[in-house]
């Protein structure tokens, strides 16, 4: 029988949603990824950095099977992704939505055609009821309902970002997976879409993997940060650990001049 001690420990460990463990992603003889472990905790908002060329994006498509893996292991609600049943992985894959770096929308299809996208080829819905969920979706992500009939060449960069994640939260997953959601907005938008992520967490219950470049992002949605380098993860925890860590490349991005200007490490 479990001590109580170790029992009451066990019950207060955060719940894990997605368990990656000694990954390695390469092309050719470069490796991006060289051992890389993370835990993803359910209900959080977790920031991914890294210098240039360290690998979040890549280690990104790693997990959710865009990309194939030399060696290492990537759990996702309990299941081995490699050892699952395509049964089993399209199950999970289910679970998740993806918003891409530049949105990834069909371009000649309508925004309320590119939500339904998922809904008709994952569902038995009928078409008004593909068309109603997909216009919740919508006015979900706080787009006007005019902009469901829209084209993509028809949206700002702002719009766009809102269609793409409608379209990921289209199934109602559990987990969204971001890709530089900020990236090409305005800081105005980009603060914007940051209160619109933290609101969907906490409305939805969403856990959420987010690969950003963006300090004000970091420090404004989320939970915590993972930091990249070298094609491991170097430290991860609050932003309160992060300004106190002294690799260079860490004193450089979370206390150097653009993080003071957005008061982070100030009093590092």
């Amino acid at each position: 029988m479990m001590d109580p001690k170790e029992a009451s420990a066990a019950a207060n460990e955060p719940e894990l949603v997605i368990k990656v463990k000694d990954l390695v992603v390469g092309f050719g003889d470069r490796n991006v990824i060289d051992g890389f472990d993370l835990d993803v905790r359910k209900g959080e908002i977790l920031g991914v950095v890294g210098p240039s060329g360290a690998g979040k994006s890549v280690t990104l498509r790693a997990v959710i099977g865009l990309l194939p893996k030399k060696a290492g292991t990537v759990e996702v609600f309990g299941v081995d992704m490699d050892a699952a049943t395509p049964k089993e992985r399209l199950s999970v894959e289910r679970r998740w939505g993806v918003l891409f770096q530049q949105g990834a929308l069909f371009s000649s299809l309508t925004v309320l055609q590119n939500v339904a996208m998922p809904l008709r080829e994952h569902t038995d819905l009928g078409a008004k009821m593909i068309e109603d969920v997909a216009r919740l979706k919508i006015e979900l992500v706080g787009l006007k309902p005019e902009a469901a009939d829209r084209f993509p060449s028809e949206l700002s960069g702002g719009m766009i970002k809102r269609a793409a994640l409608a379209r990921a939260l289209s199934l109602d997953p559990d987990i969204v997976f971001l890709d530089e959601p900020t990236a090409g907005l305005d800081p105005i938008g980009a603060n914007a879409f940051d209160r619109l992520i933290m609101t969907l967490k906490d409305t939805l219950g969403l856990t959420v993997y987010m690969v950003t470049h963006d300090l004000d992002s970091l420090n404004t949605a989320c939970d915590r940060i993972a930091a990249l380098k070298g094609g491991k993860l170097l430290a991860v925890g609050p932003m309160s650990e992060m300004v106190k860590n002294d690799d260079p490349w860490m004193k450089d991005y979370f206390r150097g001049e653009r993080a003071r200007a957005a008061g982070i490490g100030a009093a590092a």
